[in-house]
């Protein structure tokens, strides 16, 4: 960890992503001692607020979310809170919170880091690099104690046009060092073993290929509808909203070749290697041909929906890998929303043998995270039956032992500590909408079929 002085700056502090996981992962980090010594987080936003109102609604936020601390723990994590009152389109709040941080250097005196997190909708991007850039607040204050670096949630442009136009913005702006695009199931404890399991164990790696691999299915399941994000929801869709990221960043994780180690640029270029392999020129017909979009009963009634709207809720479909490895092994990507349960898991199928069985193996990303291994054995008796059995491993036995981090804990620690292999890359971003675009500009052809909430 970087010991060094730091500000983390939280664009859009009152809103439902920093309510629900920024600041109770900002709390969690401070209370096992894992903030550098001396920090400030300051939050921006519209309301017209004093830092002790700042205070009192993290104070809220913290105990509706039931974090736990003490409350001598409380109040000393929220002395270390400041507000800016701004508009995002409105330059010179950002000349006064530039002030505002050379004031806080000057008392931790030295500069500081500066940690920008955009916990803001991604219509605000644009607007933001902007201001970033003209009020100066994208330079270092300089040396390796004093670097600066901005924090983007997902997701990044709404097609590959769109985000080509903001990574070329953003590029100009920062250095790709400086950049961390979040996508937080890279952050999550199963996603991360896969590389673990696949490359620390023999028994597997020499496996993991299209001679022995029938397919692999990739599931993130909700079961809640979209409730009072419809506004946002009806203009992304489930293909944009979990697809062109977390689904997308999975297969990488399942397909990619060893790398040459596991530092952070060297699997982010492996990860970007395979997502350029995910092809849709060479599919487009069979891809087409099993696609499946759907939208739940009752979604046009949701508050900030459109009237008619064409947005999917559900979709499944097949991703192909150009490659000798992966040869025509279907990466089946599927999620949704109002589904019957909420799950995330992969599901590498092998090919049958003699027998009719099929071994699995299985990554349970959320609820109860963990590996499970599908074998058969002989069922006990005379007769000459199989029945199945399951190795499994599980987080949640770890966990008294262990802490296991959230995965917006790990993504704060790693950005702070300035890791990048759970935050994706310029060319990841770049090819997953290369993949995806296509299908987009193809999607309003499929038919949009409806389903019961709980029917799937």
């Amino acid at each position: 960890m970087n010991e060094g002085p730091t500000i983390f700056v939280i664009f859009g502090v009152t809103g439902d992503l920093s309510q629900r996981k920024l600041l109770p992962a900002l709390f969690s980090l401070f209370s096992h001692n894992l903030l550098p010594k001396k920090f400030k987080i300051v939050g921006f936003s519209r309301r017209g607020w004093t830092d002790d109102d700042l205070r009192n609604f993290v104070r809220e936020s913290l105990e509706s979310k039931k974090v736990v601390g003490s409350p001598d723990q409380t109040e000393s994590f929220l002395a270390h809170m400041e507000y800016a009152n701004g508009i995002f389109d409105d330059a010179q709040a950002y000349v006064n919170l530039k002030q505002r941080l050379d004031r806080i250097d000057a008392e931790f005196g030295q500069c500081s880091n500066k940690l920008l997190y955009l916990a803001v909708a991604p219509a605000f991007y644009e607007i933001i690099f902007e201001h970033l850039k003209t009020s100066g607040l994208n330079i270092p204050c300089g040396g390796e104690l004093g670097w600066t670096r901005v924090l983007v949630e997902k997701p990044f442009g709404n097609d590959t046009k769109t985000a080509e136009k903001l990574e070329s913005l953003l590029t100009q702006i920062f250095q790709e060092a400086q950049i961390f695009r979040i996508d937080h199931y890279l952050a999550k404890e199963t996603v991360q073993n896969i590389l673990t399991f696949r490359f620390s164990n023999s028994m597997f790696e020499p496996i993991w290929n299209a001679a022995t691999i029938e397919k692999v299915h990739i599931q993130v399941f909700e079961k809640n509808r979209v409730e009072d994000r419809g506004d946002f929801y009806d203009g992304v869709g489930a293909l944009r909203d979990v697809g062109q990221n977390h689904l997308l960043q999975m297969l990488a994780l399942i397909a990619m070749d060893r790398p040459k180690s596991m530092h952070g640029d060297d699997v982010r270029k492996k990860r970007a290697e395979i997502l350029k392999k995910v092809s849709f020129s060479k599919y487009s017909k069979r891809i087409l041909e099993q696609a499946v979009r759907a939208q739940y009963q009752g979604f046009l009634q949701e508050k900030g929906v459109a009237v008619g709207s064409q947005t999917e809720t559900y979709f499944k479909l097949p991703a192909f890998i150009a490659n000798k490895r992966w040869k025509n092994v279907p990466f089946v990507l599927e999620s949704g929303k109002a589904l019957r349960e909420s799950k995330a898991e992969i599901s590498v199928y092998f090919k049958r043998l003699d027998c009719a069985e099929q071994n699995v193996v299985r990554f349970r990303i959320q609820p109860n995270e963990g590996i499970e291994i599908v074998f058969w054995v002989k069922k006990p008796g005379f007769e000459k039956e199989h029945q199945q059995k399951v190795l499994a491993f599980s987080f949640d036995e770890t966990k008294l032992e262990h802490q296991v981090p959230d995965a917006y804990e790990r993504v704060l620690f790693d950005c702070v500590r300035g890791d990048p292999t759970l935050f994706a890359s310029t060319d990841e971003v770049k090819y997953s909408w290369k993949f995806i675009t296509p299908i987009l500009e193809k999607w309003k052809g499929l038919p949009l079929t409806s389903y019961l909430p709980g029917s799937i």
